[in-house]
């Protein structure tokens, strides 16, 4: 008997559909957040080539929210060339690549904690309230704490921002592991016991294959919050590239369109973070596809 699994393209109407949705109401929302600064630019006085507010608001030179026009121009702007270290494909690779070893370093940190929790109730009792605790301090007020302290052992550069969202991002991890080790089948573990299976053959025949699900559904929570951990270690700290240094460097020349621009590559790359998460928990865990 076959089944038959649903097509990628039947997956993605509803993801096209809301596109579409967010495309018709991006012009009406754009026009009536912009409509008032436009009123109040044109009462200051300010020579402007429109003669009211509304058709103002599609044409001024800080937008709440720019016009589509604005974005393309922004968007080449920003963009090229490719190679510049002030273009944002570049900065854009930069912070990948930090979110990237610090999803790393979150993974085996987490992965290592997960097993300690597992293989002791007293260790889970003494520390689970510390690893909910380290995630209260905001990233901000911690991130320049960790760069300076780093910075003290000569650890310098791209490894601090790395490290930083690794802090971010462990938490996660260790405990949809720690979850995802406990959820064996009692009954296959009693069967374990049965052939006499030792405590690692225990892990690496059942636990382990068994936390897959809950370790991939973590990652892709780990992913996310390592992306915003680097760039929010970027805006705290000395850098010279990267998305969180662009932020930072238009925020204070109140650039708003390049803001809505950087914001955009930060999203787009955080999809695509999240998409490399699920093409590696395919090709893992291959019997899971449906």
């Amino acid at each position: 008997m076959t089944t038959l699994r649903p097509s990628r393209a039947a997956g993605l109407g509803p993801m096209l559909i809301v596109a579409l949705i967010a495309a018709a109401l991006y012009w009406p929302l754009m026009l009536a957040a912009n409509v008032g600064p436009a009123g109040r630019t044109l009462a200051s006085g300010a020579e402007l080539d429109c003669k009211t507010a509304l058709a103002c608001a599609s044409q001024l030179r800080n937008p709440v929210v720019p016009a589509p026009a604005q974005l393309a121009q922004g968007f080449v702007r920003l963009s090229t060339p490719v190679t510049s270290p002030l273009a944002l494909p570049y900065n854009v690779g930069v912070t990948a690549g930090e979110t990237l070893l610090g999803l790393l370093l979150a993974t085996v940190t987490g992965i290592g904690l997960a097993l300690l929790l597992v293989a002791s109730r007293a260790f889970e009792r003494a520390t689970l309230p510390w690893l909910v605790a380290s995630q209260t301090v905001p990233v901000v007020a911690i991130a320049p704490m960790l760069a300076v302290l780093l910075g003290q052992y000569g650890v310098q550069g791209f490894l601090p921002k790395a490290i930083i969202a690794a802090y971010i991002a462990f938490f996660p991890v260790a405990v949809g592991m720690s979850r995802g080790l406990r959820s064996a089948d009692q009954l296959h573990l009693d069967l374990m016991r049965t052939y006499h299976a030792t405590p690692a053959q225990t892990y690496r025949l059942l636990r382990f294959p068994a936390s897959l699900p809950h370790l991939f559904t973590a990652l892709k929570v780990a992913v996310t919050s390592a992306l915003v951990g680097s760039i929010v270690a970027e805006i705290s700290t000395i850098s010279f590239s990267g998305l969180g240094k662009m932020l930072a460097e238009n925020s204070r020349a109140s650039d708003t369109v390049a803001l809505w621009v950087i914001m955009g590559y930060g999203a787009v790359l955080g999809v695509t973070l999240v998409a490399l998460v699920n093409a590696l928990e395919r090709w893992v865990t291959p019997w899971s596809r449906r």
